[in-house]
């Protein structure tokens, strides 16, 4: 399974966008030839048109749409600010280059520009409609979220951006801190790759530890830390990687119910993203910490938070959502049934790091080997 590589997957996605922003112009332009208001039909994003698809194994939106047309007077700046950030993604894709939800949010600030955004809340919601509108990621539009990521292991990728940087190569393990999941790796190329699986761990600290440790080496492993729930463009790039390369994936992950939901967003999505596809990974397997392995560890747990402790977000009320979500028959009998339910009848809560108290390697020469064996990527 060594020395895999895909290209022109990245050039192919960016041919494709553009066509639907040109598709999307030219609908407008016929309407208005037409002397029609123009017009455009987006998906509602209200959780009653919100559904999980248990073939997809991930949230989509349901038939229900809404129409914002120049008609209606309270629909004209919504409209021509979708069509105006259409035009900003257009300009970036034909430039190669990128830009923050904050670049676009000062942009429309611009001299000559009439439609200014009163806060980025607003201009993230347009961004979020136009999403909806062409089917596609605002990273696919190369406009990123702050890049918090990294992934560290023995694989080659070649730039396709910024401009002056395309065409270069890089092996994602020759930085000790790893590579940023910036806007370059992302829509990087995967020229080469010698590891035969992915593990994805929610700190960055047990990231640097894995490397310390030489996690990527004994275990053959590319490495990535989703610093916490992991923004879009990882989630996207995990995707890639396990679609493009046939990588096996696993998420390590605290002993909590926030753990639990940074895992379940990479492997099922989230409602937020509901509208888009190809940011989930069906097939990764959350593999850990669970509540089994704080007994059968025997780690340090605090008590989990709950409303007497923390009026809203306590970890107990974020248990018990995970428990509803999980009360399905697509869900019986599964290993997220079986650890969420430990974990209310335990209602403790440990962190990765808890590993370190049978000394610092414990947490990959013990754990990690007996996971990997555990869920059948060894």
């Amino acid at each position: 399974m060594s020395g895999r590589k895909t290209i022109g997957t990245i050039k192919m996605r960016n041919r494709q966008v553009t066509d639907s922003l040109k598709g999307l112009g030219t609908r407008i332009y016929d309407q208005i030839e037409d002397r029609k208001f123009p017009w455009v039909d987006i998906k509602s994003r209200t959780s009653q048109n919100i559904k999980m698809d248990e073939k997809l194994g991930q949230y989509v939106l349901g038939p229900k749409t809404i129409k914002r047309s120049a008609h209606n007077r309270r629909n004209l700046k919504p409209l021509s600010q979708i069509l105006w950030v259409s035009t900003v993604g257009k300009e970036l894709l034909e430039q190669n280059k990128t830009s923050t939800l904050r670049d676009v949010f000062y942009m429309a600030q611009g001299e000559g520009t009439e439609i200014q955004f009163a806060e980025q809340s607003e201009s993230d919601d347009i961004i979020t409609d136009l999403e909806t509108v062409l089917n596609a990621a605002r990273e696919d539009l190369h406009i990123y979220p702050k890049e918090r990521s990294a992934i560290f292991g023995d694989l080659t990728v070649e730039y396709t951006s910024p401009p002056g940087w395309e065409g270069q190569k890089r092996n994602t393990a020759l930085d000790p801190n790893g590579t940023v999941i910036g806007p370059p790796m992302t829509s990087a190329e995967f020229v080469k790759c010698q590891a035969d699986k992915l593990i994805v761990v929610e700190k960055h600290a047990m990231f640097t530890r894995f490397i310390e440790e030489g996690a990527y080496k004994k275990f053959n492993a590319l490495l990535i830390s989703s610093e916490g729930q992991a923004p879009r463009a990882t989630r996207k790039l995990i995707r890639r990687l396990s679609t493009e390369l046939d990588l096996p994936v696993m998420i390590l992950t605290d002993g909590d119910p926030w753990g639990i939901s940074i895992a379940s967003v990479i492997i099922h999505g989230s409602v937020n993203c509901a509208h888009l596809r190809d940011l989930n990974t069906p097939e990764a397997v959350w593999a850990g910490i669970y509540a089994s392995d704080i007994v059968k560890y025997k780690l340090p747990t605090v008590r989990m938070t709950d409303r007497t402790m923390q009026k809203r977000g306590s970890d107990v009320e974020k248990l018990d959502k995970l428990a509803q979500f999980f009360d399905t028959p697509a869900f019986k009998n599964t290993v997220w049934q079986k650890e969420i339910a430990l974990y209310e009848k335990l209602k403790r809560k440990c962190e990765l790091e808890a590993f370190s108290r049978y000394g610092l390697s414990f947490v990959v020469d013990k754990y990690l080997k007996d996971k990997i064996k555990e869920i059948g990527f060894s």
